[in-house]
């Protein structure tokens, strides 16, 4: 009979997602079988739920880029990583690794890319399979709670910083100080850079600059770029757009320095409106970033082993998906919440599945 496990799944977009019982998938030759340990939830998994995007993923389908957990059995031909090996199954799944863009650091636009928890099945399940060649390898400092939220709003907000091309000493403006803000802020300041952090809540602001902020905004007080370009001498070096909104996008242009490089990570629906003058008379540069390579998530994650970066979780079992995604529609989650998939059972009440893979041992890499 085959082993089962519990998992979140989007069975119709814009549905609630129906908690399942399925069968726990076998590795093929060159994948991996992860044991989810937690899993963040991000607001792109609210977007594939509703197939937001014009390319929509295949239904039924299990979301969750955010996994992080212990290899449970390997397919053959696997060496790079081993059971008992805790790794993170990030958005970036997996690449061709032999275009052009592969061969230059930028596998997150390869044409053949698969995406986590979009086009492959994903974190929100007890067990997932992983490509061993793209897994994040968590360092030893980090528990699989504080890695979840790193290997996405890490290394996206990290890969965004290292766009903007801002150098130590120099202002960058962050616009958002949520979910993805919160960890800009502290990479930014790591970075050696000069942080003004912008947003519509007191609260998120108040929390910035907790964190090290040097300036904050709250752009319902009014015009955000007045106030950046008067609190730096003339604009932000580099802009980072996290928050979802089109409005922010326009501001962030508006807070670009002359010379400097706004970076785009957010995506709200629409058009971009882009003040054409403003940007070919100040040279100013308006650039997209899209995750990060797996470069860059060692990178992202050094940088929290060295606790100068700390995400902000709360935890929630997988049962509580639904709730959550209801409060991320209506913006009442303050940072990142994870799910923990360890309170599901103890020692004592451990699954089935758990079970007769603890009872296979080293024989699970064969068996599965």
């Amino acid at each position: 009979m085959p082993l089962k496990m519990h998992a979140a799944v989007v069975e119709q977009f814009g549905k609630p997602l129906e908690l399942r019982e399925q069968n726990i998938p076998s590795p093929g030759p060159g994948q991996i079988l992860v044991k989810t340990e937690a899993c963040g939830v991000c607001h792109t998994d609210l977007h594939a739920m509703h197939g937001d995007w014009p390319v929509k993923p295949t239904l039924p389908f299990i979301p969750g880029h955010e996994a992080i957990g212990l290899v449970a059995a390997v397919g053959s031909g696997v060496t790079i990583v081993k059971e008992g090996d805790r790794v993170g199954v990030p958005w970036l799944y997996s690449a061709c690794g032999h275009c052009e863009y592969c061969l230059t650091g930028w596998e997150t636009v390869c044409a053949q890319a698969q995406f986590g928890g979009y086009t492959v099945n994903g974190g929100f399940a007890e067990y997932l399979l992983a490509d061993p060649n793209f897994v994040a390898h968590i360092p030893a400092g980090l528990t699989a709670m504080e890695a979840a939220p790193l290997i996405c709003a890490g290394i996206t907000t990290y890969k965004g910083l290292k766009q903007t091309e801002a150098r130590p000493g120099e202002w960058i403006a962050i616009s958002g100080a949520g979910g993805l803000g919160h960890l800009a802020i502290q990479y930014a300041k790591a970075m050696g850079l000069l942080v003004c952090a912008i947003d519509i809540d007191d609260g998120k602001l108040a929390h910035a600059t907790r964190l090290g902020a040097d300036f904050v905004i709250n752009a319902k007080t009014g015009d955000p770029a007045i106030a950046v370009k008067k609190a730096t001498g003339g604009g932000a070096h580099g802009v980072l757009i996290t928050a979802p909104s089109l409005i922010a996008f326009k501001q962030g242009v508006g807070m670009t320095r002359k010379r400097g490089t706004c970076v785009l990570v957010g995506l709200p629906p629409g058009e971009f409106p882009v003040p054409l003058f403003d940007v070919v008379a100040n040279c100013i540069t308006i650039r997209g970033s899209f995750v990060g390579s797996r470069q860059d998530m060692a990178e992202a994650l050094a940088f929290a082993v060295g606790g100068k970066v700390k995400a902000d979780i709360e935890l929630q079992p997988l049962s509580a998906i639904n709730q959550i995604f209801e409060r991320l529609e209506h913006g009442d989650v303050p940072s990142r919440v994870v799910l923990d998939f360890a309170p599901a059972k103890t020692k004592s009440q451990e699954s089935a599945a758990d079970r007769q893979l603890a009872t296979a041992g080293s024989g699970a890499t064969k068996a599965l």
